[in-house]
């Protein structure tokens, strides 16, 4: 019995370091050596100072910067609560949004909704629209939309609200990757913002479309996926080429 308990014995204690450290220390001498970038995460330096990753996207809400897709993970681009919505096409949460009391009874957005989304990505980008009432119904004091009201209007049963872009609006800009941590988006959601960074930047529209020209990926081995524009890696380029004046 003690000859069988001890070749079991050695059996693991072997197995453990060859699986638990020599194997783990190849790969990751492997890794280091040969795509040393992408194990350490695909890190993003500036200035010395790591700023984010390629692979998550980080939110972006001022003008002078091309603004991201939106997330559904956690607060937004948590990895470690990664996840869509998880709601269908036809799914009336998804696109009237909801809203809800919070602890002091007020009543906020639970979720601001495709059609919310539209209004604020027309608005911000200046692209034209059909509104069957006036947005001013729908601002605050200070002047910003109310996204609670924007919400109940989308809602209301006997008189929907209804907002119409003139132009097409980019899929990505209004809906959320299935991970939430999606750094990219298309170049067509890029081209749209293009007029309001180069405004607030004070530079030619010209000059931004270069800058995202330079920074738009192909499709993966040149046929899979779409290409795609990495907004960290954008606006840090912006940041570098045409400083806010």
């Amino acid at each position: 019995m003690l000859k069988e308990l001890k070749q079991g014995f050695m059996m693991m204690v072997v197995l453990t370091v060859l699986t638990g450290l020599v194997y783990p220390a190849v790969i990751t001498g492997i890794a280091q050596v040969v795509f040393p970038d992408q194990a350490n995460g695909s890190l993003i330096v500036s200035n010395g100072h790591v700023v984010g990753s390629q692979l998550i996207g980080q939110s972006f809400t001022k003008p002078e910067y091309f603004h991201p897709r939106p997330s559904a993970a956690g607060s937004g681009y948590d990895p470690t609560a990664s996840a869509g919505t998880n709601l269908g096409p036809t799914s009336a949460k998804l696109i009237n949004g909801t809203t809800k009391l919070d602890d002091k009874k007020s009543e906020v957005v639970d979720f601001d909704g495709i059609r919310d989304r539209i209004v604020h990505y027309c608005v911000d980008n200046d692209i034209p629209y059909d509104s069957s009432r006036p947005l001013d119904a729908f601002k605050d004091a200070q002047g910003n939309l109310d996204d609670v009201k924007l919400v109940k209007a989308f809602n209301d049963d006997k008189a929907p609200f209804v907002f119409t872009p003139k132009v097409p609006i980019p899929a990505d800009a209004v809906t959320a990757s299935e991970s939430g941590l999606d750094p990219h988006i298309s170049p067509g959601n890029a081209q749209a913002q293009a007029a309001r960074v180069a405004k607030t930047r004070g530079v030619s529209v010209e000059q931004v479309q270069g800058v995202i020209a330079q920074h738009t990926e192909g499709r993966a081995l040149g046929f899979l996926g779409e290409p795609r524009v990495n907004v960290l890696e954008l606006n840090l380029a912006l940041d570098r080429q045409f400083p806010r004046k």
